[in-house]
């Protein structure tokens, strides 16, 4: 059985339920509003984050409680928050395969609809009970991560000197802190222990970086039929693991005429074969490679905390689902 289908066979009822309060958390009687909302969850994607936590509240408890529900619910929710809002940002016109809602309906609808998924986000969060308090600090850091790195890459695309410690700093903040979120919240939700807890966090930022270098790999080996633009990294200045992966293999000097043609490339396109031709050369997508695998199999180890079952097996199978994906 492919793996997909396995897992939503699996989580059955709880999938459905998490899709309906998606549904009427952004129901309006505004007919625009519902149109752009159903659009949206119409090309909802692969859903890993609520997947995941309904996976650690199985794990921790053997079910999903309603507050469980809830927070999974939530974390797709605010996902869809951040697409929304950094397709305005990055002035993007497609997005899985669809035109992008601000090609739709422009920027500052746009805008709006990402701050109406937010809200409803947060709504979910508040109405998980007793839990509610720690999910809302849980999903706030979460927030003030994206900003950060955000506004991190940003700095250093201007100034082209991305390290690898910037880089694993960027990925964490932009996209393993909800991975983070989803995960730990999850187990929170369930009654967790505090290992537990501690290793839901380990696998989900684990994870989340891994699911990041993936994307980073396939925006050089990827093709636009795969339902979004590639090699955009580049042609935004941003420097990430396989063009550093090529860089550590080549002289000092090199290494800094490289950053400069990535920080010209605006007004020289003509760079950019040149340099995607030099992260091939020097091997830069085979170095990224291997770090994707060594955190893949990281994050695999912190599933040793919670009692082996199909929760875990399924986990397990996420993280190699997550490593070897071709969209």
């Amino acid at each position: 059985m492919e793996f997909k289908q396995r897992l939503r066979s699996f989580l059955g009822e709880d999938w459905t339920d998490v899709a309906g309060r998606m549904r009427a958390a952004l129901h309006s009687d505004i007919r625009l509003l519902n149109e752009a909302n159903e659009s949206i969850l119409s090309h909802n994607g692969k859903m890993i984050r609520p997947a995941m936590a309904l996976l650690f509240a199985r794990a921790c408890a053997g079910t999903v409680s309603e507050e469980g529900h809830k927070v999974a619910a939530a974390a797709e929710l605010l996902h869809n928050a951040t697409l929304l809002h950094d397709d305005v940002a990055d002035r993007s016109d497609q997005r899985r395969g669809a035109p992008t809602a601000s090609s739709v309906y422009g920027a500052n609808a746009a805008v709006l609809l990402g701050d109406y998924w937010l809200v409803k986000a947060m709504d979910l969060m508040l109405s998980t009970g007793p839990f509610s308090m720690e999910i809302i600090r849980i999903f706030a850091k979460t927030l003030s991560d994206l900003a950060e790195g955000e506004m991190l890459q940003l700095q250093k695309a201007m100034q082209g000197d991305t390290s690898r410690d910037d880089y694993f700093r960027i990925i964490y903040s932009k996209t393993a802190s909800l991975f983070e979120a989803s995960c730990v919240s999850a187990a929170v939700c369930a009654g967790a222990s505090e290992e537990q807890k501690a290793a839901a966090r380990e696998f989900g930022i684990r994870i989340g970086i891994a699911f990041q270098i993936r994307d980073d790999i396939l925006d050089y080996t990827a093709t636009d039929a795969l339902g979004k633009p590639t090699g955009m990294d580049l042609r935004e200045k941003k420097i990430t693991l396989p063009l550093l992966g090529a860089l550590l293999a080549v002289s000092d000097e090199r290494n800094r005429l490289v950053r400069k043609m990535v920080c010209e490339i605006e007004t020289h396109p003509e760079y950019y074969d040149r340099i995607r031709d030099f992260v091939f050369q020097e091997n830069g997508i085979a170095y990224a490679g291997t770090v994707l695998d060594e955190y893949i199999a990281k994050a695999k180890e912190a599933l040793a905390a919670f009692p082996a079952g199909e929760p875990v097996r399924l986990l397990s199978a996420l993280a190699d689902f997550i490593g070897d994906r071709q969209v």
